[in-house]
């Protein structure tokens, strides 16, 4: 049996494991209105919210450690079994959290969910350059990408329904069971690389395999690809640049993943429902930008432009897009234009992202991309860990301007960082 298009397949089901990846970790911040009610109801206002900041805080320490580890074990095991263990851990942490009754156990089982999460993104990654040509892996990274605001989009509206008929327990015990179905087709269609796989078109192996190859001044490079320990691996300054870009921008896209719903709650006294209502609204725009900045990469290799400048235009587009839009959010008037202003936040981060994660593959060969990409991913969470700590005092009284301020001024370290500190986006090669 062969299948037309099989790499198209695999990416399918990656950004379908990313929806659900976004459906199981927004359900606390949605739900986290009635848990409250239930969990915690003689705490204040800024007590309630401190309480939910240093659970989100254990699950992006979590999540940023866990990206190191299943970087690792993407690279010593594979694409497909690092997949298998990643959402079927997640899956049953997500269910766990029907069990919790305060703030130790939510931390525990949210710290698992955490590490497990994490391995999407290295996942998703290693599997993007080992299905993928060089010209056709943002576009890739960006279909991926959507499905975190794909899922953000539908947890919004999914978990408000399921509220009204079901206790927010068993809400997380049914999103967390959608993840274990999506582990059958996974085992079943991704049962080999395209080297090997026996259901690929000659075709599309020879595509994808030719795609792949160095070049270097117009030539194809044959020599050995470079495959350098961590330790080298982080001698190189464009390393650094990668790590420290993923640092400056994902608080970003986590202070409105972690906030949207105590936004809305707090500053228009919106309640589960409600949030439901609006909420998903600022991921349609990251599904757009997604989308935009692959199609847009894609589009400017296939004119001749380099990864170097091609790389670089998109990234620094996406941070210009979201710095005057961060800043309108220190007075946006009512919640429709709120989450409008939002949406743009998240197109212009969804832009830039999806060629930030793609800088591992084009600086490294396959053997190193999961260690950088976990590198880049820790530091990502750590950046996000330092923001989620300072938003409960950066907001209190519920005014959010300075923590628009400092997602500004990421916004413009993370593209200096990539100028600077990558000369020149391009396979590197060992040091002499």
């Amino acid at each position: 049996m062969k299948i037309q298009g099989l790499r198209w397949w695999v990416i399918a089901l990656i950004a379908l494991a990313t929806i659900i990846n976004y459906i199981d970790r927004q359900a606390l911040s949605v739900l986290w209105p009635a848990i409250v009610e239930d969990l915690f109801p003689d705490k204040s206002a800024l007590e309630r919210k401190q309480i939910y900041a240093n659970i989100s805080i254990v699950f992006v320490f979590s999540y940023a450690f866990g990206q190191a580890i299943f970087g690792k074990i993407f690279d010593w095991l594979g694409t497909r079994v690092g997949f298998v263990l990643s959402i079927g851990v997640w899956s049953l942490a997500t269910i766990a959290h029907a069990f919790a009754q305060g703030v130790l156990s939510f931390s525990i089982f949210r710290g698992i969910l955490g590490i497990a999460e994490a391995g999407n993104w290295p996942g998703a990654t290693k599997g993007n350059a080992e299905w993928f040509p060089t010209k056709e892996r943002a576009l890739a990274q960006g279909l991926f990408n959507s499905g975190a605001a794909i899922g953000g989009i539908i947890a919004f509206p999914i978990i408000a329904y399921l509220t009204l008929h079901f206790s927010w327990q068993m809400v997380f015990v049914i999103v967390g069971a959608i993840g274990l179905l999506w582990l059958v087709p996974w085992v079943i269609l991704v049962k080999a690389p395209p080297s090997m796989h026996s259901w690929i078109t000659d075709a599309e192996r020879e595509y994808i395999l030719t795609g792949q190859r160095r070049v270097t001044e117009n030539e194809v490079d044959e020599e050995e690809e470079y495959t350098p320990s961590t330790t080298e691996i982080l001698s190189h300054k464009q390393s650094w640049g990668v790590i420290i870009a993923s640092a400056a921008i994902d608080p970003i896209w986590w202070l409105f993943v972690f906030w949207i719903p105590i936004y809305l709650n707090e500053v228009y006294g919106m309640n589960v429902t409600d949030i439901g209502i609006y909420g998903w609204v600022p991921y349609v725009g990251a599904m757009f930008g997604a989308w935009f900045g692959g199609l847009l990469a894609q589009n400017r290799l296939k004119a001749g432009w380099n990864a170097d400048k091609t790389r670089k235009l998109v990234i620094t587009l996406g941070c210009l897009i979201m710095l005057p839009a961060l800043i309108a959010m220190s007075n946006p008037g009512g919640p429709t234009i709120a989450v409008l202003i939002m949406a743009v936040i998240l197109f212009g981060f969804q832009t830039a992202i999806g060629n930030v994660q793609t800088l591992p593959s084009d600086l490294f060969g396959k053997k190193a991309v999961g260690t950088l990409s976990g590198f880049s991913g820790m530091a990502a969470k750590l950046g996000a860990v330092g923001l989620t700590s300072l938003v409960p005092y950066l907001t209190a009284g519920g005014n959010y301007t300075p923590a628009f301020v400092i997602g500004a001024s990421l916004a413009i370290i993370a593209v200096l960082a990539i100028w600077i500190l990558i000369p020149k986006v391009e396979p590197l090669k060992k040091k002499a």
